[in-house]
């Protein structure tokens, strides 16, 4: 039983997650003083998010199972396959949505003289209402899926930025806005592939999008994306002042940003962004990426 709790829980969705660090890692550059104690916090507000994760895929799959049942891969999920009983996987969300809420106490709790933020929470609430109305209602409207999904990041990168806090960029937004909304577009192609012409009876709002549409708004946020980083790394970021020398992980993005479209084309990995991390070159172009963010950070 407990075994099909944590795979409805999909923990291997929860690197999505990482998002949280975003704010640290930029924050830094920015000039921000991001300490030992800064990284805990963020990490516990990671750890919040990944039980919040848990409690909206369990939540989704109750009300999904019928639909999942007709889908070749998710039929054998264990809400629709019958392992995991409904009563079950609703007492195990809420008690994720309990512990994620000592979390989210915890770090909105943070003394304000040692950095703490009094919103945290909010973001933690705006996450989790974000994801059931998901799950309950957007998930069926066309273009409104795909934004709602992107929303998601957006809000993961402002709950790491106020669990520090540092101040959050309006770049960062839109880059993350972006990026997010590039790997839905991606997903939503994979799954029409995978379900051919009967994609509408596992998910409705499949039978709005066609592969040339899909294609078309791939490339338009891919490039935009591309962009937006260029953008970002020569514009102030916070409270310092623009050096250009953040330019310089501008190919990183690039490559990556045309490997993940290459693995989503070519490998057929589309439909789960994070078997993008079991590829070599995508692994270590992101490794680079960050390392370099984190060398200029330092040699400020």
């Amino acid at each position: 039983m407990i075994s099909s709790i944590l795979h409805s829980m999909r923990p291997h969705q929860w690197v999505k997650n990482s998002f949280l660090f975003a704010g640290a890692l930029f924050g830094r550059y920015a000039g921000a003083p991001v300490g030992a104690a800064d990284l805990f916090y963020v990490t516990l507000a990671f750890l919040c998010f990944c039980f919040l994760s848990g409690a909206v895929y369990l939540v989704n799959d109750v009300v999904d199972r019928e639909r999942d049942r007709e889908h070749p891969i998710k039929r054998n999920r264990p809400i629709a396959s019958g392992r995991l009983p409904v009563p079950t996987a609703l007492l195990a969300a809420l008690l994720c949505v309990v512990v994620a809420g000592a979390l989210a106490a915890t770090i909105s709790l943070r003394p304000p003289a040692d950095g703490g933020h009094r919103y945290f929470w909010i973001t933690s609430l705006l996450y989790l209402v974000l994801n059931v109305g998901y799950s309950l209602i957007a998930k069926d409207l066309v273009i409104l899926d795909l934004l709602f999904i992107a929303l998601g990041f957006v809000v993961r990168v402002v709950a790491g930025c106020v669990a520090i806090p540092v101040s959050i960029s309006p770049w960062i937004l839109i880059c993350t806005l972006l990026l997010a909304l590039f790997l839905g577009l991606c997903k939503r192609r994979h799954e029409m592939i995978l379900l051919g012409e009967g994609n509408g009876a596992t998910r409705p709002v499949l039978s709005h999008y066609s592969p040339e549409l899909l294609n078309q708004m791939i490339a338009e946020t891919a490039a935009a994306t591309i962009v937006a980083y260029m953008l970002y790394t020569f514009q102030p970021h916070g409270n310092a002042p623009s050096d250009g020398r953040m330019m310089l992980t501008v190919p990183f993005v690039i490559y990556g940003v045309w490997r993940y479209q290459y693995l989503a084309y070519r490998q057929d990995l589309g439909g789960s962004p994070e078997l993008a991390f079991r590829d070599p070159l995508f692994l270590a172009n992101g490794l680079l990426w960050v390392g370099t963010v984190l060398a200029l950070a330092f040699l400020r």
